[in-house]
């Protein structure tokens, strides 16, 4: 069953996720006259070309890894589609909130400047991106179990 649909569905949604290490959620922000980067590591700002941290988010940062292993462990309980379909909605759930924590952290660490289309960052997007890819591998996993249980009737 590894071979699936669901299971290419929730490897995009794993890469997805470990993307966020990679991309900025908020760049070129502009905090007390100097430009500021929000990563999920971290606040980097540019000082003589060279980014360097300002303040490390280490919970968000560990979180961020646990959020992003999950669908990866979902692809191997491929023997149990009940429970995959179970942790798939959890996920999506446990998602949202850590997209609000996200959200707000970026907030918090930008202070009272406003984001525009220029200055947010790809990261802001992607988990968005993974709840979709979340959804459709819990649909795909649906319609496995619903084919498995046709065919046991059959017999």
């Amino acid at each position: 069953m590894l071979q699936r649909i669901q299971s290419i569905y929730l490897l995009f949604a794993s890469l997805v996720l470990f993307a966020l290490f990679f991309f900025p959620l908020a760049h070129n922000v502009y905090v007390d006259s100097k430009p500021v980067s929000v990563m999920v590591t971290g606040i980097f700002q540019d000082m003589n070309g060279a980014q360097q941290y300002t303040e490390h988010f280490t919970a968000l940062t560990a979180i961020t890894a646990i959020v992003a292993l999950v669908p990866l462990v979902i692809i191997f309980l491929y023997k149990n589609r009940k429970q995959q379909i179970a942790i798939c909605y959890s996920a999506i759930l446990v998602l949202i909130g850590y997209s609000f924590w996200m959200a707000q952290t970026v907030k918090k660490a930008i202070g009272s400047v406003q984001l525009d289309s220029r200055t947010m960052g790809i990261g802001l997007f992607l988990t968005s991106l993974s709840i979709v890819l979340l959804i459709l591998a819990a649909k795909s996993i649906q319609r496995d179990e619903k084919l498995v249980k046709s065919a046991d009737r059959l017999r």
